[in-house]
């Protein structure tokens, strides 16, 4: 979200089904004639149901409400934010999460002035989450805007650790011609202790993995959090796209950490999320220091995941792209006239990856796969899973690992039904963090 890839939930839109647990397309789904935006009949609202833009925003509306559990969001805002948005106005998301990002910063700054140094950290830290919810559905990637609010959520979450007082401080990477950014958290512990590597993947930053820098740093881990190509600011402050041969990021986020006093090297772990599902397990097969691996969800080929949602709308799409590229572009361009979230997802992603073109960008996607490595990851594994997850692949991966493995399923009894559980950070940190206790 995000933490989540929120572009092409297509059959979920254009079928109208978000208000169901069960988001799995059936199987030869008949084509859907596109001629207008679809309109959902009117049913009582589930639980997680908002009514936003559309049925993905909710599950990021999740994902901002979960920020509280951690101090980094309040709810109230964010149900306040959220209310004002405007689903018939494009920029609308950005513009309302803007304004409460802004004004909270300026509470901030006054009670900094003030001297009240305890206060002003809690509102920059969630001034810098509210940052990153203006970003989360920006129409245009290209406007001035974008890096201009990057650079005031890394600001504002700086002025948060440093009022804080806390464990974790900001970091270069060295990675290649450049460096990538991120926090090392020390643990209160003069003995060597293990170092747990976190990610994100499409949509979130590192700034998102606080939860998992408390809840480390509680348990006597230190903790790096990094973002990659493709991601966070990285994306918009650098202009790096996402690259599909990840350990070339990670295998320097290793040597880094392990270039830090204090860190044991033979209890190294790496928690990637999302996206981060594919990258992580990716890293994994060809860095071979990683004792545990956390892949949440599993992902084998994350090329098939996105093919899966072009397919639910129109089967003789995809064949386009090796028969005729121009012709895919062409049908892509008309699809995204008539609904929006093909047209702002065709154009984030192709944003993401670098590309100029929908038939470049599954071209670029194919590359994005493990298998045929997943005998090579050594790391003990957890895969997690979700009952209503849309964008994994957990069980395949599980399945085809030849290393120590568990399986973790999050369910709708535990309100953890959706992808990266947004809105039940408490019982995901909870289940991960014993299985990591038990295995690092």
């Amino acid at each position: 979200m995000t933490r989540w890839c929120t572009t092409l939930i297509l059959c979920s839109l254009l079928a109208c089904d978000a208000a169901t647990p069960d988001h799995t397309p059936t199987e030869d789904p008949e084509p859907t004639p596109i001629v207008s935006e679809p309109e959902c009949p009117t049913l009582s609202r589930a639980w997680w149901e908002f009514g936003l833009i559309d049925p993905v925003m909710d599950q990021i509306a999740l994902h901002y409400l979960g920020q509280a559990w951690h101090q980094s969001a309040d709810v109230a805002e964010v149900l306040e934010t959220i209310g004002r948005v405007d689903s018939t106005d494009r920029e609308s998301w950005t513009h309302q999460w803007r304004a409460t990002a802004e004004r909270l910063e300026a509470v901030a700054t006054s009670s900094e002035e003030s001297g009240h140094a305890r206060s002003a950290s809690h509102a920059y830290l969630r001034a810098a989450t509210y940052y990153r919810a203006a970003l989360h559905r920006h129409t245009d990637p290209t406007s001035a805007e974008v890096p201009a609010l990057a650079q005031r959520q890394v600001d504002a979450f700086a002025q948060f650790l440093t009022l804080s007082e806390s464990p974790c401080a900001p970091v270069e990477i060295p990675y290649e011609a450049t460096t990538l950014p991120g926090y090392f958290c020390r643990a209160d512990t003069d003995e060597p202790a293990p170092v747990l590597l976190f990610q994100e993947g499409r949509d979130a930053w590192a700034e998102d993995g606080k939860f998992v820098a408390d809840e480390a740093l509680s348990r006597g881990y230190h903790v790096l959090l990094f973002d990659g190509p493709g991601m966070s600011r990285v994306l918009r402050l650098q202009g790096l796209p996402f690259r599909h041969d990840w350990e070339t990021v990670v295998t320097p986020v290793v040597d880094f950490a392990l270039a830090q006093p204090g860190v044991d090297p033979e209890r190294v772990g790496l928690m990637a999320v999302s996206m981060g599902g594919y990258l992580g397990a990716r890293a994994a097969a060809f860095e071979p220091r990683l004792a545990v691996l956390i892949v949440n969800p599993g992902v084998v080929a994350w090329h098939e995941i996105m093919e899966n949602f072009l397919d639910a709308v129109d089967p003789g799409l995809l064949p386009l792209v090796d028969t005729d590229p121009a012709a895919f572009d062409a049908a892509i361009e008309e699809l995204s006239q008539q609904v929006d979230l093909i047209r702002w997802g065709m154009e984030d992603f192709m944003w993401r990856h670098g590309v100029d073109t929908p038939s470049e960008l599954i071209v670029e996607l194919r590359r994005y796969t493990v298998a045929g490595f997943e005998d090579q990851i050594t790391a003990h594994t957890l895969v997690v899973d979700a009952e209503a997850e849309e964008w994994g692949q957990s069980p395949r991966l599980f399945d085809a690992l030849t290393t120590d493995k568990d399986y973790l399923l999050f369910t709708s009894e535990e309100a953890a039904q959706f992808h990266v559980q947004p809105g039940a950070t408490a019982i995901h940190a909870h289940r991960v963090f014993d299985w990591l206790d038990d295995t690092i």
